[in-house]
């Protein structure tokens, strides 16, 4: 396997690429970055005919490098994006161009100039265009057959599993949220201790680890959906498996809740959704979703007072609860 980034020297690209076969006759003349890639490495190369994006999955997360990760989850996002081929769709994700497993390497469409949607965590607010078209995109995707032998994800879902249900509710696991914002470790404190909630939490730790009957991008957040004007498309879906819709739903929700404050948007989402779902479920998903991004690793880029966090984790709390 040979690992790229962004500081690969273009002609050291251009030899695998052309190894590969995936280019003959181009010249690479810049090798930038479309954005910051959390699990993997993400180039954007551009030609003297083209530009395309490169994505490589490497034995770690590539923000936190100490954490180790199945190199392996690029198959799976083929794979992913193979099983949900579809009219539909395919006007909302990047058409793959090449794929090498033993590089573990993607060559897919350039999207262009678009904006990452995290920018509704400082705007506070979603259009309803997008959101119904979010919506629908992850409906659509959900009505899929995923073949027989769709990759478990195991090893994967396991790491996301210490990080969403075991590691933030755990009084001592390192993560020092002082340095986050002073105050959040006490405040953390009332949920770390609460055994019903934990009890709770670990039974949906247990489902989200057993298998399903829907395929599930498994990390439907705004860090996985970019637009581009009166366009989205939804990116990024190594985490995904065959499980319960209400997983992606519930983060989903979780994530416009944290957002906006509203918690209106688990109705909305539902209502827009239009096909029978365990509500209960879904809100469970979502307010464990809302309180890890609040109390564990996997911080958000959220500018938000020690007291708009307390409300947010209440609010979190009866969601789990109810």
């Amino acid at each position: 396997m040979n690992l790229i980034d962004i500081k690969t020297p273009k002609q050291s690209i251009s030899d695998l690429l052309s190894r590969l076969g995936w280019i003959t006759q181009e010249e690479i003349q810049s090798i930038t970055s479309p954005g910051e890639g959390n699990m993997n490495v993400v180039l954007r190369i551009t030609t003297d005919q083209r530009t395309f994006i490169l994505k490589q999955s490497r034995p770690f997360v590539q923000k936190y490098q100490d954490i180790p990760a199945p190199a392996e989850r690029i198959d799976t996002e083929y794979q992913f994006y193979k099983a949900i081929k579809d009219p539909t769709l395919d006007a909302h994700v990047p058409q793959i161009l090449n794929y090498d497993k033993s590089e573990h390497l993607i060559m897919m469409e350039d999207l262009g100039d678009c904006e990452d949607m995290t920018t509704i965590y400082t705007k506070r607010e979603i259009e309803t265009d997008q959101l119904e078209k979010l919506v629908r995109i992850i409906k659509r995707t959900h009505e899929k057959n995923a073949p027989g032998n769709f990759p478990i994800n195991m090893a994967l879902r396991q790491l996301n599993h210490q990080h969403i249900y075991v590691l933030p509710f755990l009084e001592d696991n390192g993560f020092q949220l002082d340095d986050i914002q002073e105050g959040l470790q006490e405040l953390s404190l009332n949920y770390k201790k609460d055994d019903q909630l934990k009890s709770i939490i670990n039974q949906l730790g247990e489902q989200y680890l057993s298998s399903g009957d829907t395929l599930i991008h498994g990390d439907y957040y705004p860090g996985s959906w970019i637009s581009k004007r009166s366009d989205v498309y939804m990116l990024d879906p190594e985490f995904c498996f065959v499980g319960f819709k209400e997983f992606d739903l519930g983060v989903m929700i979780g994530h416009l809740i944290l957002s906006t404050g509203d918690a209106n948007y688990s109705m909305r989402v539902i209502d827009f959704y239009n096909s029978p779902i365990d509500v209960k479920l879904a809100n469970q998903v979502a307010g464990v979703e809302i309180m890890r991004r609040l109390i564990g690793l996997a911080q958000l880029p959220l500018e938000r007072s020690l007291s708009e966090k307390k409300e947010l984790l209440r609010q979190a709390y009866d969601m789990i609860m109810s």
